[in-house]
């Protein structure tokens, strides 16, 4: 049995994410930054003070991942560290006025990219998508849990 490209899933999926994430990383050049600080900075736009545990989570990454990321978003002037008091092997991750500051410019440029993609959609389908979409990640994220399950 053969899977068309145009019948999967996946590639489409992967195909989407892949046009995204070329768009996403041409914008945020023009400011210094790569695609792989993105999540980083929209989890703390949001969730300033987490943990890296938390970042890792949000970002659907390792934590060795993370902690990559940090480094060179901390080596960029976006982001710091703060040891919690009460517990110091956490380590908390806040914006730096810099990392703020980009909110500014790059939740617009974020936006004008989703109205790209979404060009000649109607929001009805968009809706639809995104729920579709959500539960595709629930659906996958029940896999992922089964195949660990000892």
């Amino acid at each position: 049995m053969d899977l068309a490209s145009e019948d999967s899933l996946g590639f489409q999926v992967r195909r989407c994410h892949r046009a995204f994430d070329r768009l996403l990383n041409a914008r945020l050049a023009r400011h210094g930054l790569s695609s792989g600080f993105w999540g980083f900075l929209r989890a703390l736009w949001q969730e300033s003070g987490v943990t890296q545990a938390r970042l890792s989570q949000l970002n659907n990454v390792t934590a060795p991942t993370a902690v990559t990321t940090l480094n060179a978003m901390a080596r960029a002037g976006l982001v710091r560290r703060e040891r919690d008091p009460a517990d110091g092997r956490k380590l908390h991750i806040f914006l730096t006025p810099r990392g703020r500051r980009l909110k500014e410019d790059l939740v617009p440029m974020a936006q004008r990219i989703n109205e790209a993609a979404a060009a000649g959609i109607s929001p009805e389908d968009l809706r639809t998508t995104l729920r579709v979409l959500d539960r595709i990640s629930a659906n996958l994220a029940r896999e992922i849990e089964q195949e660990s399950a000892p």
